[in-house]
């Protein structure tokens, strides 16, 4: 599928950028959630899985990153910019970040929604706001939806709106906290692939929380594992998802096998005594 040139973002016309992350830790309370996390550089064009089980800092690794929660880190940078200091509110020049939990209840139409987001972008707008409105919809299948109230949305149609707001941004990088959750099979493997094209070919660096690994293997270009707040792995998927990892990692055995089409496919045999 070929992207009309007036949606090519502004992180493509100035290259690939890199995001690095060394030394990272962060506190929540009285516990330790993520200990010296360090990873390999990230490059805008790729699509970056976060695998790990439950509690093992995926989500507040992307909220430290967005700037939402307090952490120390020896590198935290975007390119030539260091993320440390920072605030939320400029580091949204850069980054957009998409949580679990949607907002509250919004008394706004899904056109209305994505307009904000369209309106808040005032930076390398080439293309007219209702082109850039209605390509977005188009990509995420939700342009039928314009004149629905987003309240009266299904909680996986209201994820797909806040993909779409994040889109229309038009960030170097982009935070998906487990976007597949509310999302039937078509339209999990629909996103997937829409991530892949927009980064590949839109210069886009995307990092996606997922639970499904098989989609992981699938459709991303790295797979970064933690546990207990500590990268253990990170690569390709027959380099991070191997038997031994998943073993330490998830506490199962595993099998880790091509497909027909050559795609890895992990099959867990059985759950491993914790």
């Amino acid at each position: 599928m070929k992207m009309a040139s007036d949606a090519i973002t502004g992180a493509a016309l100035s290259g690939r950028a890199t995001l690095n992350i060394g030394g990272l830790s962060c506190r929540l309370g009285s516990r330790q959630v993520l200990r010296g996390v360090d990873c390999g550089p990230m490059h805008t064009g790729d699509v970056i899985a976060i695998v790990g089980p439950n509690g093992a800092g995926k989500s507040t690794l992307l909220r430290c990153v967005a700037g939402f929660l307090s952490c120390q880190a020896d590198t935290l940078s975007m390119g030539s910019t260091d993320l440390r200091p920072l605030k939320p509110a400029n580091r949204a020049r850069l980054l957009r970040y998409l949580p679990q939990a949607a907002p509250g209840p919004l008394q706004l139409t899904v056109e209305e929604c994505l307009m904000v987001a369209l309106h808040a972008q005032r930076v390398g707008v080439r293309a007219p706001r209702e082109v850039r409105l209605m390509h977005v919809a188009t990509q995420l299948g939700i342009s039928d939806w314009l004149d629905r109230p987003v309240d009266d949305l299904s909680g996986g149609q209201k994820q797909l709106v806040w993909l779409a707001q994040a889109l229309l941004h038009q960030p170097q990088l982009l935070l998906l906290d487990e976007p597949l959750a509310a999302l039937d099979p078509n339209h999990q493997h629909h996103v997937m692939r829409l991530l892949r094209h927009l980064a590949h070919e839109q210069g886009l660096l995307v990092l996606v929380v997922l639970h499904d690994l098989n989609i992981a293997a699938r459709y991303t270009d790295q797979i970064l594992v933690l546990r207990d707040g500590e990268v253990i792995a990170q690569g390709p998927a027959a380099q991070a998802l191997t038997p031994a990892v998943l073993a330490h990692a998830f506490r199962v055995r595993a099998r880790v096998e091509a497909c027909a089409m050559g795609t890895p496919l992990i099959i867990i045999d059985e759950p491993l005594e914790t």
